[in-house]
């Protein structure tokens, strides 16, 4: 069986990295392949740093790397800080950029550019800093004191196509969450990521803030008979995009 690329998610809240590609993340880690996670905002003292933590210990995905800025309506979530969508965009960038060139993935993952069904603010701020980090963290002369260059070969984008609403769509409808998804034609890879639903789910449930309560996607998803909850989550849908690597750099 081929090795997996090594894997960076860059996601803007703790839960979604397990929700969006918590399958993912443990197929790889059981290929062997590294994989990391850094979480945009919630600061690293509350109690959601330490739900993270537990979550990426499931997953195999290392110790939490959250940048640590303030959630869009919580800002409890990080005493003293910006939220992540009125902090400057560069330095947003620049925090991504040094954690791609610690970790040194091939493959970088992130919201899509609706920000994910739900068009969450943090989630489309996320996806637009990640993307430009991912351009910058291989020039030697953009943010040079966040590391060496390493450029990733590829971007996914984690997303769902029109016809995997079959269940999520009327869950979110009832929440009165927007429902924006894409063209089956956009979607370049889907995982069935069956082996691996059970960590996934234990991801998700260690995030046991957001299960307890009723509108979180967590919440939702508990309250489900096991069998539609496992059609929700048996399937990663993404689109994949290409960069250069590095001259001179191992891909």
């Amino acid at each position: 069986m081929p090795q997996l690329p090594s894997l960076l998610g860059v996601v803007a809240h703790p839960d979604d990295e397990a929700l969006l590609l918590g399958g993912v993340l443990a197929q790889h880690a059981a290929r062997g392949a590294r994989t990391a996670v850094v979480t945009a905002t919630w600061a690293p003292d509350t109690h959601r740093a330490a739900e993270l933590a537990e979550s990426l210990r499931i997953l195999g995905a290392g110790e939490p790397r959250m940048l640590g800025y303030a959630d869009h309506r919580i800002p409890e979530s990080a005493p003293g800080w910006p939220r992540l969508c009125d902090a400057p965009l560069d330095q947003v960038v620049e925090d991504v950029v040094r954690h791609i060139r610690a970790v040194r993935p091939e493959t970088v993952v992130t919201h899509d550019a609706y920000g994910q069904l739900t068009g969450h603010p943090d989630h489309r701020l996320t996806h637009r800093a990640t993307l430009l980090a991912v351009a910058a963290a291989g020039l030697e002369y953009l943010y040079p004191e966040a590391g060496e260059p390493w450029q990733p070969t590829t971007v996914h984008l984690a997303t769902h196509p029109h016809s995997a609403l079959a269940d999520l769509g009327p869950l979110l409808t009832r929440a009165a969450k927007s429902v924006l998804s894409v063209p089956a034609d956009t979607v370049d890879l889907t995982v069935d990521v069956t082996p691996w639903l059970g960590q996934k789910w234990a991801a998700i449930t260690a995030h046991r803030s957001q299960v307890e309560r009723e509108r979180p996607l967590p919440g939702l998803l508990s309250r489900l008979p096991r069998d539609a909850r496992d059609r929700i989550l048996a399937t990663e849908y993404y689109t994949r995009l290409a960069f250069r690597p590095t001259p001179g750099k191992a891909g």
